[in-house]
């Protein structure tokens, strides 16, 4: 921020400034027409690029630190299901999220994924930690907030599970992240985002606490923003890949969480690693790398990823035998959109 404002009047003064919160997970592909976006490492005519680094690779980049928080101590997260939420829907969700801390899943593993999150540090030098754990989970299945929600519902959904005693304030290590079932309407969902991330504003829940959302698409706008297990009709040609688990809605989310808490991790009160000058229209690194999944990915193509023996596409193991496809994020080192299945 290049004016320091009071924390209790920097929330609203963004918010009801910009209500549109652009630090989000943007519906992908972003008006591409007829392309052959898809490629994998079974099909020998990928038209892939020669270099096997992401086209948009760039010294030019100018991602820059802000002076503010990265989440550098171990990372609590509180998971609110907002609506009804079988468990072989929250099975894989919960499964990605442990598998971000866990060393043992072999490579390309979730964790390896994390550990490029895990090189960006604060002024201190201190790194982002690459210790994350489920602390609590709360369920609401009867829609208290109702089933059509604002943005600033999220945060009322958080501040309800606080007050009941669902969830505790966790100031020092505390990520709140807000769930909605298939049939849970949000502002901007498919239209704008397919998630998003921010801070709660404490005259609606009495705290400052980094949160994120994200929606179930499957039902909603699988071809926005479940993509690429499902694709737009106007993409002639193209057929979509086969999910990892089975479930286009809960697969596409995966990715969509993995993308925010990236950057809610880097950029946890949108003034800490960011490009551009704008801080309420920020490039954070999982936007730099929107629509890459491996090797040879930009400019419309998803890069090199795997198959199972059932032709699921995937580019990182996780816990339990889960496999699961997720965007690259920006590197500080590399200085390109980089992931554990780099065939480099």
């Amino acid at each position: 921020m290049s004016t320091p404002k009071p924390l209790h009047l920097l929330p609203l003064l963004l918010f009801f400034s910009f209500p549109t919160l652009l630090f989000a997970a943007t519906p992908f592909p972003h008006n591409t027409t007829n392309l052959n976006i898809f490629s994998s490492s079974s099909s020998s005519s990928s038209p892939l690029s020669s270099s096997k680094r992401f086209e948009g690779s760039s010294d030019l980049i100018h991602l820059r630190y802000h002076m503010g928080p990265v989440l550098s101590s171990p990372i609590r997260l509180y998971l609110i299901w907002y609506g009804r939420w079988p468990q072989a829907l929250k099975s894989p969700l919960r499964d990605f999220l442990l598998s971000l801390s866990d060393p043992a899943v072999p490579s390309p593993s979730a964790a390896q994924w994390w550990s490029t999150v895990s090189l960006y540090s604060d002024q201190t030098g201190s790194n982002v930690s690459r210790s994350l754990s489920l602390a609590a989970e709360f369920s609401n299945p009867s829609l208290s907030r109702g089933r059509l929600l604002s943005r600033l519902d999220i945060q009322l959904i958080i501040a309800d599970a606080i007050a009941a005693g669902n969830l505790p304030v966790d100031h020092r290590r505390g990520v709140y992240l807000v769930l909605t079932a298939p049939d849970v309407a949000v502002q901007d969902f498919c239209r704008a985002v397919c998630g998003f991330h921010y801070f709660t504003f404490p005259s609606l829940v009495g705290h400052t606490l980094p949160y994120a959302w994200v929606g179930h698409s499957g039902t909603q706008c699988p071809e926005v923003c479940a993509y690429p297990f499902a694709v737009p009709s106007y993409m002639v040609g193209v057929g979509p890949m086969a999910p990892p688990n089975g479930d286009v809605g809960v697969d596409g989310m995966v990715s969509v969480m993995a993308h925010e808490l990236a950057e809610m991790a880097t950029d946890a009160l949108i003034n800490a690693w960011y490009a551009g000058e704008d801080p309420t229209a920020p490039t954070e690194i999982a936007d730099l790398c929107e629509g890459v999944y491996g090797s040879g990915g930009g400019g419309g193509y998803t890069g090199e990823v795997s198959k199972d023996g059932t032709g699921r596409s995937f580019n990182v193991n996780g816990r339990n035998g889960r496999r699961f496809l997720v965007q690259w994020v920006w590197s500080p080192v590399a200085k390109a959109c980089v992931g554990p299945n780099a065939i480099d």
